[in-house]
Formats: C-alpha cells, sequence, structure tokens
C-alpha cells in the first residue's frame, strides 16, 4: 500500500506519458524505454520538416507532440522551436517565390498544395499562347495569295456579271482607232442598232450581221434588193425592224459617195477631230455624256449628205466604238492602251508621206538614167 503512493509520487510525468505505445504495451518511463523515444523524436523532427515544407506553415501535429516523452520533450523543445522558426522562414521565402512567375516551375516541382495547383493551372493556361504559332498559317502560303494573279481593273460599266462577249469587246475593240472603211461602215450600223438592242444582244448577232450584209462593203449593201432583205421570214428580219433595214442600204449608199468625193470614209469621219481621237480622261462613268457638241455637229453634216437615224447619240456611241473619242475611264487598264495604238498610228501615217517621196525620187533619177543611157547609145 506504501509503495503505491511512492509510484504515484516519483512518476508523476508518467500521467504524460502514458499516450506513448511501447513495443510491450501502454508502459511509462523506465529510461531503456526514454531512449528509443529520443530515437523516435529524431525521426519525428525529420517527419516534422517534410511536413512542414509540404505544408506551408502547417503547425506540428497534436500526434507527435504527444509522442514526445516527458524529459525529451522539454528538452527538445527549444531545438525544435528553432528548427521550426528556421523552416517557417524557408516556407515563406519558397511561398514569396511561388508568388512570383519566375520561380513557378521550379516550386512546382517540389510541392503539390493548393496554391501549387493555382500556379500549374497557370502555366496551363500559357500552353495554347506557345502552341498557337504552330497553327498559324506559314509565310509561304501568303506570299503565293499576295502574289496571286488579279484581275485587270476595268470601266465600272463592266462588272464580273457583265457577258463575256461585251467584256471581250471591251478589251479588244471598244476606244480603238479604227480607219479601215468597211470597219467604220459596221460600226456606225451596230451603233444605229443599240436603239432596238443592247450590245450584247448585237454582239451575239454579230456574225450574222456579217453576213447578211456581205462584210459590211458599202458598195456591195448598196446594191441589195431592200424587197427581198425585208421580206417575212428572211435572215435580216430576224436581226432589225424594216425601217432599220432599209435606214442600212440607203446610209451604204451615202458612205459610196463620200468615198467618191473624199478618197474614204476614213479621212472624211476623222478629219472632224483633225485625224486625232479626243481623250476624255474620265474618272467616273457618271462624267460620261450621251452626247457630245462634236457629235453634234458630225450628226447634222451627216444628215446633210442624206444619211439617216444618225442623232447625235447614235453619233458619238459611233465615236466611242471607232476610237474617235477615247471615253475609258483613266483607271480602266485600256485606256492607255488606246493611247498608245492611236500614237503608233500616227507614227505609221507620218512615215507614209515620206516614204511615197522616196520611191518617186527613186523613180525619176531611174528614169533619168535610163534616158541618159538611151541618148548616149543613139549618138
Amino acid at each position: 500500500m506504501s509503495g503505491a503512493p511512492r509510484l504515484r509520487s516519483m512518476n508523476v510525468t508518467d500521467s504524460e506519458a502514458r499516450p506513448v505505445l511501447g513495443p510491450a504495451g501502454n508502459k511509462a518511463g523506465s529510461l531503456s524505454a526514454r531512449k528509443p523515444a529520443s530515437k523516435s523524436s529524431k525521426k519525428v523532427e525529420k517527419s516534422s520538416v517534410e511536413v512542414t515544407v509540404v505544408g506551408e506553415k502547417k503547425a506540428l501535429p497534436s500526434s507527435t507532440v504527444n509522442s514526445l516523452s516527458p524529459k525529451t520533450h522539454s528538452l527538445s523543445v527549444p531545438s525544435v522551436l528553432r528548427r521550426h522558426e528556421r523552416l517557417l522562414h524557408s516556407s515563406l521565402s519558397l511561398n514569396a517565390s511561388c508568388s512570383s512567375d519566375a520561380s513557378t516551375d521550379s516550386f512546382q516541382s517540389r510541392a503539390s498544395t493548393g496554391r501549387l495547383n493555382r500556379c500549374d493551372s497557370l502555366g496551363s493556361r500559357r500552353k495554347p499562347y506557345a502552341s498557337k504559332p504552330k497553327s498559324v498559317v506559314s509565310d509561304d502560303s501568303l506570299d503565293l495569295s499576295s502574289n496571286s494573279s488579279h484581275p485587270k481593273k476595268r470601266c465600272a460599266w463592266v462588272t464580273p456579271s457583265t457577258d463575256p462577249s461585251y467584256a471581250a469587246f471591251h478589251d479588244e475593240e471598244w476606244g480603238v482607232p479604227v480607219h479601215d472603211d468597211r470597219k467604220l461602215f459596221e460600226l456606225l450600223v451596230l451603233s444605229g442598232s443599240l436603239s432596238e438592242l443592247t450590245w450584247s444582244a448585237i454582239l451575239s448577232k454579230r456574225h450574222i450581221f456579217r453576213e447578211v450584209f456581205i462584210d459590211f462593203d458599202p458598195v456591195a449593201v448598196s446594191k441589195l434588193n431592200e424587197k427581198k432583205l425585208i421580206a417575212h421570214g428572211s435572215v435580216a428580219s430576224s436581226l432589225l425592224s424594216e425601217l432599220k433595214l432599209r435606214v442600212i442600204v440607203e446610209n451604204a449608199r451615202q458612205i459610196s459617195k463620200v468615198i467618191d468625193e473624199f478618197g474614204s470614209f476614213d479621212q472624211y469621219i476623222w478629219s472632224f477631230v483633225n485625224h486625232k481621237p479626243i481623250v476624255s480622261r474620265f474618272r467616273y462613268p457618271r462624267q460620261v455624256p450621251v452626247k457630245t457638241p462634236k457629235a453634234d455637229v458630225i450628226s447634222k453634216d451627216l444628215v446633210r449628205r442624206g444619211f439617216r437615224s444618225v442623232g447625235p447619240t447614235v453619233i458619238y456611241s459611233f465615236m466611242q466604238v471607232a476610237g474617235i473619242t477615247n471615253d475609258h475611264l483613266t483607271s480602266c487598264f485600256r485606256f492607255q492602251e488606246c493611247i498608245t495604238a492611236a500614237e503608233a498610228k500616227e507614227e505609221n501615217v507620218t512615215k507614209d508621206p515620206t516614204e511615197k517621196k522616196e520611191t518617186v525620187n527613186v523613180i525619176n533619177t531611174e528614169l533619168s538614167v535610163a534616158i541618159d543611157e538611151l541618148s548616149f547609145s543613139s549618138e
């Protein structure tokens, strides 16, 4: 009975050491039992170091504090506190590095806490930005699209939906200076037909016009039988009205007279513009007129000579298509080409008189030489 109080008085700290579980059960404090406790405390300290690094400023768990023996706990508390303080400082520095973008990747490799997961999510957001250049179109394809040939710019009234025959007519004939009598007569007839047909319809039937009117030879057309020409069911009657067909035959007769007077219809019609095309230099379609004072002058003179259906509007359309006036817009690629064609024609015209003079001089010299030889032989 006396031993029990002594044991209680000697082992006052046993009540604190009861939670410790040794190999033999819940026993209190012999010296041999304390040594393993100190070893376990070292292991606990090591584990606490790892726990603090992973947990970011987490306190030591209660199980590790309770697992320390009384003497070991009392002896190791200062050292544990110092180590814990150092670990707290290190964890604070690590947390500070986590907040900076520069050390995000290195800190992610050390731990996997909630805050690190947030940094990891930021890192994952950056991945698409890094992979974007892979999906960008290469420079080669851009160069191909930039170097691809673009269609030439035409006058504004020639649109992508325009009839291809009219677009070709614009690109090849409209505005080009014409000096052939047959071609001038053809264009005068086609311009007069605009009162009944459109350019697209006229161009689609152009081969029929040429067949009916014998390639627009003025002399041959002037001799056509009008009754056969305008007869019901004839090919010509499918082109134009009876009035227009009679006008074409009558104008062919008048052109023949002009050719007899001026030598050619070309010489007559180009004399109104001094044999040089008028360059309008229009920028917008609204600036292109329906008729001009010059067209009015030509129209009056043609009417005076017996021509029919040659009003100012018809004559101005004829002037445009025959290249007597260059009404291509300045932005159209054909504007400069028609000017170049007109200049080339002027050079050829200026060269012809000199060539004729040279040939005449050569003939004269040859004749004089032949005469001299004959006179010398006769002597």
